[in-house]
């Protein structure tokens, strides 16, 4: 079976079906093939709505285009005017989270421009404000609080 992750742990609805285990996504609210990436954006899931996320906020695999092309978020959370406020990245939890990752991951904001990404592996844990006026990206300690007057 797939690693303990460095998130609280969940308690997934899992089912097999087709030689496969698939895993039930509350928001998108369909089962899912489980893969390890699958597996960290679960329980990145269940992390963000224990944190008071508003689950309604909260779209997975979102579309957007860097550079011409078609690409996927695999977490992108909004604000209350319907902007993305923040994206994560989520990654297979065997691989180590490197600085192709993490330009990967700021070329996709670059088109998006939300505050704060997160990259994980659901090993670590990487958390980044950006200030699209100054263009300075800072890193955080921890995942920044969802204010609920955004």
């Amino acid at each position: 079976m797939l690693p303990q992750l460095n998130l609280p742990s969940i308690q997934p609805r899992l089912q097999e079906s087709d030689g496969k285990i698939w895993i039930f996504d509350g928001i998108r609210k369909k089962f899912v093939v489980l893969t390890p990436e699958e597996w960290v954006r679960q329980h990145f899931i269940h992390y963000l709505l224990a944190e008071k996320y508003p689950r309604s906020l909260v779209k997975v695999e979102g579309g957007l285009s860097v550079n011409e092309l078609k690409r996927r978020s695999d977490i992108t959370v909004y604000n209350r005017e319907g902007k993305p406020w923040m994206l994560v990245e989520c990654k297979n939890p065997l691989i180590a989270i490197d600085q192709n990752t993490l330009q990967q991951v700021g070329n996709y904001n670059t088109s998006v421009q939300a505050p704060f990404v997160v990259v994980t592996n659901g090993m670590k844990h990487f958390y980044f404000s950006t200030n699209w006026e100054t263009r300075e990206v800072k890193q955080l300690d921890s995942l920044p609080a969802f204010d609920l007057k955004i």
